[in-house]
């Protein structure tokens, strides 16, 4: 993996999300279709990529369900105001025609599976983080392998959409949309260890700490500390996938101790940093 760069699009990519003008990244452009507008001959087609450069995509839409993972590596969608991050062990599952853009860096072992929408019923109305078990993975694994007969091969798409379901730990941050709450945005997208508290912030913009705290549950659903906590997390997750070490991340998203760290991570992921290295 490679050395994380200066310049904007790589700052956006460590903040946990794309970039929406990057200068020095290729773009890749994909059609707007709605659900299943194009039918598919298949029930599950996956594919797989070495992503040989920092990758932005462009706002699409497939006329499939979409399930994004990665072999290695972390990489993210955007989708609406909400950033996913995709890891290894967190995939996304994306219903057919749903708009999104995404962010994948240079070296990430890129994964995505397409599910054909009258042969595979959505497992959730919208986006959903999907747990990808070692098992989901040898399974869609097998789908790639050549030679595989009809039979054996409608029995492994049973076998995944049987698999298929929302996990029990996401990583996503809902992006707010108020002019109150676009500072606090900005700077945390550029420095995650950005030591400005509640009060701090209430200061600085001239309102009440409990105005920015009702603002931050309406447009996000959780309060400052949870919606900083994934943002700091969600940069941490981009650095480890990139080799950079635990307590050299933890400083560089703004905790004092690995230890304090290692707990906010594990009550975002539901696992510890070095358990996610592992992966």
């Amino acid at each position: 993996m490679r050395d994380i760069r200066t310049g904007p699009a790589a700052r956006a990519h460590a903040a946990g999300r794309p970039s929406p003008q990057p200068t020095d990244a290729d773009r890749r452009r994909l059609p707007l279709y709605a659900a299943g507008e194009i039918d598919v001959p298949f029930a599950v087609a996956t594919s797989a990529e070495i992503i040989p450069r920092d990758t932005f995509w462009d706002e699409h839409a497939h006329p499939t369900h979409e399930l994004l993972w990665n072999e290695s590596g972390a990489s993210s969608a955007t989708i609406g105001r909400r950033i996913w991050t995709i890891t290894p062990a967190a995939g996304l599952w994306i219903p057919a025609g749903t708009r999104h853009s995404g962010w994948t860096p240079a070296g990430t072992r890129h994964r995505a599976a397409q599910f054909g929408v009258r042969a595979a019923p959505a497992i959730s109305e919208g986006p959903v983080a999907v747990e990808v078990t070692p098992l989901l993975r040898l399974l869609l694994d097998r789908l790639d392998a050549a030679g595989l007969g009809a039979g054996e091969r409608t029995r492994t798409e049973a076998m995944v959409l049987d698999l298929l379901g929302p996990a029990q730990h996401e990583l996503s941050l809902r992006i707010p949309e108020s002019a109150l709450l676009a500072p606090i945005f900005a700077a945390v997208r550029d420095d995650p260890a950005d030591p400005t508290t509640l009060a701090g912030w209430a200061a600085r913009l001239g309102v009440s700490s409990r105005t920015l705290t009702r603002a931050f549950r309406a447009e996000t659903g959780a309060g400052f500390s949870r919606w900083l906590a994934t943002a700091r997390v969600q940069h941490a997750v981009a650095l480890l996938a990139r080799g950079e070490g635990i307590d050299d991340v933890a400083a560089r998203v703004g905790y004092h101790s690995a230890s304090a760290f290692g707990a906010a991570f594990r009550r975002i992921t539901g696992m510890s940093p070095g358990r996610f290295r592992s992966q």
